[in-house]
């Protein structure tokens, strides 16, 4: 049945770009102006492509974008579907699924995340190192997969050394903040107590969101490589600070332009063969 729907997506795609790209991204809440750097892109809203979930999440713009940017094919998906919007990861993952069929080796995974780590501060960015995962469920829970793909996927290296390493030079080389560490995933839609966050903290997370986990763990099952990139919109210390998703958007658009010249500068440098599953 999946193999079906994708198979429906897929030419619905191609009838309308015939572009190949080689690198995949995933914007995340508020960093959807990065799209406006594709030069003469196809954009097509998810609301019209088949199976794909429709978005109703405020900084998610829900667009399919086929482009090319410094002499690098990409799609990039601008804006995600969530969990706990009420879809099952099986559902919310699809976009990353139809991302492989289309032949990305290399998956660019962005998000606006709360700093644990005590170091960080809002508008800074961390590569992904290393996740954990507490949202309750994984994407490939279902039946055997018939499709030749594995049924036991390995993690040790979910985010590409390699990669995380070109992101951190060139963040630094230009200048920016920039950090490595643990991400967190939690299904949300509510944000952590203090407690909670004392308690990720001793787990050995860095930041927390809501997202990136699942679609980093379908990519991985599809062979590509994966590279994570979180914005730090705000710190969450177990201090009793409030947050509100306004503020996490605001500090994100604040944000996005260094994510831009962040972007703009790995892209030439990023592989685009698949790593060994």
């Amino acid at each position: 049945m999946m193999r079906e729907k994708i198979q429906e997506t897929l030419r619905f795609l191609r009838e309308r770009s015939n572009l190949q790209p080689t690198v995949g991204i995933i914007l995340g809440s508020g960093l959807g102006d990065f799209a406006k750097e594709l030069g003469s892109h196809n954009s097509i809203d998810f609301s019209e492509i088949p199976h794909f979930l429709e978005v109703d999440v405020p900084g998610h713009t829900g667009k399919l974008e086929f482009g090319v940017l410094d002499g690098v094919r990409l799609v990039v998906q601008n804006g995600r579907a969530h969990y706990y919007e009420g879809h099952s990861l099986q559902e919310s993952t699809y976009p990353t699924r139809v991302m492989a069929a289309l032949g990305i080796k290399t998956l660019i995974v962005t998000n606006a995340a709360g700093g644990i780590d005590k170091s960080y501060n809002p508008g800074e960015f961390m590569v992904i190192r290393d996740h954990i995962n507490l949202m309750g469920e994984s994407p490939l829970r279902g039946p055997i997969p018939h499709d030749g793909t594995p049924r036991f996927v390995d993690m040790s290296q979910a985010y590409d050394p390699k990669c995380s390493e070109i992101i951190l030079a060139t963040g630094k080389t230009m200048g920016l903040k920039m950090h490595q560490g643990v991400y967190i995933a939690v299904h949300g839609p509510n944000y952590e107590t203090p407690a909670e966050i004392h308690m990720y903290a001793k787990l050995g997370a860095d930041a927390v969101g809501m997202s990136t986990v699942p679609e980093t763990i379908v990519a991985r099952h599809a062979g590509m490589r994966v590279a994570g990139i979180s914005c730090v919109t705000n710190v969450l210390h177990g201090d009793y600070e409030e947050v509100s998703h306004e503020e996490v958007l605001e500090v994100a658009r604040q944000t996005a332009p260094s994510l831009i010249r962040l972007m703009r500068g790995i892209i030439a440098g990023l592989p685009v063969t698949a790593q060994p599953q």
